[in-house]
């Protein structure tokens, strides 16, 4: 079994924290909120600290999962916590990063001597808790065979993305972007579909049996959007940070994007007018809403 020190015990990583406990593996773990930290306390298995520096003592390996790349960088650098990663430590970056401030990260570890590679995952809170998240890594093949037997605690499919560092966030933003332009278009649809008069119920069924079905009309719709519960607990907010970093690789490979171009906007502008921390599967609420705005006008 591994010591794992492990940051940032959010709507993720509390239930990852939970697989690798149960799992037999020793954790030391840290969460800038006092009150996450608290939910920690007392686990079996689960040392909480008091500074993110701590969770690097005795640690084969150091996951992180951060809301973004300047999160990480805050913990890595500013923080500290590199200088106390051990040298045959592996720090793996769960967080949905920028891939070429994570490609920077790894420089800054490897002076250091330290080997870190990126794994986001795709599979939201259920996934976690159940353990059947998909995790794309990116980083030489050997590293990720070190940390594998502790990545597949948490995931039933871990994949290696590519040899370059980045390449596991990389396919994570165009994966969500995928993802995001899925249910925009699917609820623009469905929301018309209801306005002309059809069942939503009876929508799905025959979308989810047809060539329009995707993750958004199978999982989102039925689970979180027709219920009108929008607890998926990924936020808005972090969806379209990944569309940002998705658009921006498409552009630098000399894409035009129309669509990427514009599932961003609307995005954009739904997180304007949302709560901060508004569930993205909200958007269809949002769309939802100006309907109802635009029969009123």
């Amino acid at each position: 079994m591994a010591t794992i020190g492990f940051a940032g015990l959010g709507h993720m990583g509390t239930p990852m924290v939970g697989r690798l406990a149960a799992a037999g593996h020793r954790l030391r773990v840290y969460d800038i909120s006092p009150d996450a930290r608290a939910r920690h306390e007392g686990m079996n298995g689960v040392v909480v600290t008091r500074e993110v520096t701590q969770i690097a003592d005795g640690a084969d390996v150091v996951i992180l999962m951060l809301p973004d790349s300047a999160a990480v960088a805050q913990v890595l650098l500013t923080d500290g916590l590199l200088e106390h990663v051990a040298l045959s430590a592996v720090v793996v970056d769960m967080s949905s990063s920028v891939p070429a401030r994570t490609r920077e990260l790894a420089c800054a570890a490897a002076e250091r001597g330290v080997t870190l590679i990126d794994a986001p995952v795709s599979g939201g809170v259920a996934g976690a808790r159940s353990g059947s998240l998909t995790i794309m890594a990116g980083g030489p093949a050997d590293v990720l065979n070190r940390v594998r037997p502790v990545l597949e605690v948490l995931g039933s499919h871990v994949v290696h993305a590519g040899e370059i560092v980045g390449a596991g966030h990389a396919i994570k933003a165009l994966n969500n972007l995928m993802s995001a332009a899925h249910l925009l278009a699917s609820s623009e649809a469905l929301l018309a579909g209801r306005q002309f008069g059809l069942d939503p119920d009876v929508m799905l069924t025959i979308v989810n049996n047809s060539s329009g079905r995707s993750g958004s009309t199978q999982v989102k719709w039925p689970k979180f959007i027709l219920p009108e519960t929008y607890d998926s607990g990924f936020g808005l907010r972090l969806m379209l940070k990944d569309m940002r970093i998705a658009l921006q690789l498409e552009e630098d490979a000399g894409i035009p994007a129309p669509l990427g171009r514009a599932a961003v906007a609307a995005w954009a502008a739904a997180a304007e007018d949302l709560p901060p921390a508004a569930d993205h599967t909200e958007i269809a609420r949002w769309l939802a809403r100006r309907i109802d705005q635009s029969k009123e006008s």
